[in-house]
């Protein structure tokens, strides 16, 4: 009898699905913490007695470090095996996690955040990898849609779960939920998840433009929340940094924050452009974003990251600290930004289909702003759930609409040679966007909250004496609007609260406004962008049955 043919089937992998659980696990994590803490900040400032400024480096920090490291770890999991890269990132989110479980303070819970977003840099790149290093054909496009169901399911899971662990027991067990599946983590990838390396490219990884990259967009982020505190230019009172005494009158910290985060940035563009003329291996390689597509499709995407990530910063605030929500009534309703981007995902490619990728993409950014505008209309002391939902389900379908199809256009121009490395710089752009949304529209809800604040209550309440409008104001702004319920405790007590409630409304909503004004630069940048190709056609199919050197990292954002 004559040999029969060996038969390979493509969407019955080697691997067995087993590995997946441990994969999607880790995923998990990521976008768990970067979307939980976000319901349960109001507990935590009133837990750690912490200021605004504390609050917003709590929430930002995450994104920056993510950002900071994300291609780094990336190229440290090729050179020394992805899984083990991983694995390592899930130890290091569960000592995070227990540091952040254990604060005491909001200078230790900060850095503890940090950490985290460093493990999550870690894990993010290399899970995707090792999901492309072991499955091929059918298999693979099935463990994609995995990842991604698992990515959309916590994106709308996480906050709930944050805010019931809150509610039944405290905010510390957000954050000790993730030792024991980090550990699981851990013990499952040894026993069932190869190793995987990169065949190639195995040039060191450039860690002097991680370095200046880093620092520039640090102390970027550090000028944009700390100018509130110590002055834009001058510093407006006595205060410490560093350990130094920075004199009412002299340069603030803040301006030579400034100038350290210009020279880093003009340092690093410097070394990375000689670096890739010279043929070496460059963190970012400045010559991509000649390409229209990608450096005004990478703009548009820092901004849409900016918009969505300064609401979810304030709105949770505003939910319970005005309206007297519940954090799980919280997470409830920002779940519904997760099922609007649910809602649009089946669609979103039907219209790409029928039109182009651009068309959907200016389509999802239209929406977003629609769902923004409307959220700043409804917003009042008197607002009801049933009001807000609605504008948060159409901004959630513009999320879900314009984000992937993004990634699409940003990447549609890339010589296949440059697409991983393409692929990971605009990943870490919408990152940094995410961490530049909580600092400027924070920023902007801060500030005019007090000014709000202190001016009605001058104008409006006229046994209250200046002096008493400041402190008052001062109070507000400094516990993130969480101490406004207890304002009814003081003498005529109702009519400051009223007041404040009023004057947090009119910030948020200003705040709303500003965030819907740069989804509208991000929307006017995508009308220089190429239409781009449907999916399906044969030059994507081309890209990705290349997908072992593409950085699908992007998927992580795309429904956070």
């Amino acid at each position: 009898m004559s040999e029969q043919p060996k038969v390979v089937l493509e969407d019955r992998p080697a691997a067995g699905w087993t590995p997946m659980i441990f994969i999607g696990l880790g995923v998990a994590l990521i976008i768990m913490d970067a979307s939980i803490v976000n319901v349960i900040l109001p507990s935590i400032i009133r837990g750690l007695k912490i200021n605004s400024i504390d609050a917003e480096w709590i929430n930002a920090t995450y994104s920056l470090a993510f950002a900071a490291f994300l291609i780094v770890m990336g190229r440290l999991g090729d050179r020394f095996g992805r899984r083990r890269i991983f694995m390592l990132g899930a130890g290091l989110f569960a000592i995070s996690s227990i540091a952040a479980a254990s604060a005491t303070s909001g200078g230790l819970l900060i850095t503890a955040r940090a950490v985290q977003g460093v493990g999550a840099a870690m894990m993010s790149p290399t899970s995707l990898s090792i999901v492309t290093g072991l499955y091929r054909g059918k298999a693979r496009a099935i463990a994609f849609a995995l990842y991604g169901s698992i990515i959309g399911g916590m994106a709308a899971i996480g906050p709930l779960m944050g805010a019931w662990l809150t509610e039944h027991f405290s905010w510390h067990w957000s954050f000790w939920i993730n030792v024991p599946i980090a550990v699981i983590i851990i013990v499952g990838s040894l026993k069932y998840v190869d190793e995987v390396k990169a065949d190639d490219d195995m040039e060191s990884p450039d860690l002097l433009g991680a370095l200046l990259s880093s620092l520039g967009i640090a102390a970027l982020i550090f000028a944009l929340i700390e100018g509130r505190s110590y002055g834009w230019w001058l510093t407006t009172s006595d205060k410490k940094f560093l350990g130094l005494v920075w004199p009412q009158g002299g340069l603030s910290p803040v301006a030579l924050s400034l100038i350290l985060s210009v020279v880093s940035l003009v340092l690093l563009y410097v070394i990375e452009t000689r670096r890739t003329a010279a043929g070496k291996s460059a963190l970012i390689d400045f010559h991509l974003f000649r390409i229209r597509s990608f450096g005004l499709g990478s703009f548009a995407g820092l901004i849409v990251s900016l918009g969505e990530f300064g609401i979810l910063f304030s709105l949770p605030l505003f939910l319970q600290s005005v309206l007297g929500w519940s954090a799980l009534g919280s997470g409830g309703l920002l779940a519904m930004l997760a099922v609007g981007a649910f809602v649009a995902a089946p669609t979103a490619a039907m219209l790409a289909n029928k039109r182009n990728p651009r068309f959907v993409a200016r389509l999802g950014m239209g929406l977003e702003i629609i769902g923004i505008l409307g959220l700043a209309a409804v917003l009042s002391p008197d607002a009801s759930g049933w009001s807000m939902v609605l504008w948060l389900f159409i901004y959630g379908m513009g999320v879900g609409y314009a984000t992937a199809q993004l990634t699409g256009l940003i990447l549609s121009e890339i010589p296949p040679n440059k697409t991983g490395q393409a692929s990971g710089t605009q990943s870490t752009a919408r990152q940094i966007g995410a961490s530049m949304g909580t600092a400027i529209l924070g920023t902007v809800l801060f500030v005019t909250l007090h000014k709000y604040t202190e001016w009605r209550l001058t104008n409006e309440v006229p046994y209250l004496t200046t002096e008493k409008a400041r402190e008052v104001a001062d109070l507000v702004e400094h516990s993130a609007g969480t101490a406004i319920p207890s304002l009814a405790n003081l003498p005529n007590g109702l009519e400051i609260q009223a007041v404040a409630q009023q004057a947090f409304s009119a910030a948020i909503s200003l705040s709303a406004l500003v965030a819907a004004g740069f989804v509208f630069l991000g929307l006017l940048a995508t009308f220089a962008l190429p239409p781009g190709s449907a999916p399906g056609s044969a030059s994507e199919v081309s890209s990705t049955d290349d997908s072992d050197n593409v950085d699908q990292t992007t998927l992580i954002h795309d429904f956070e």
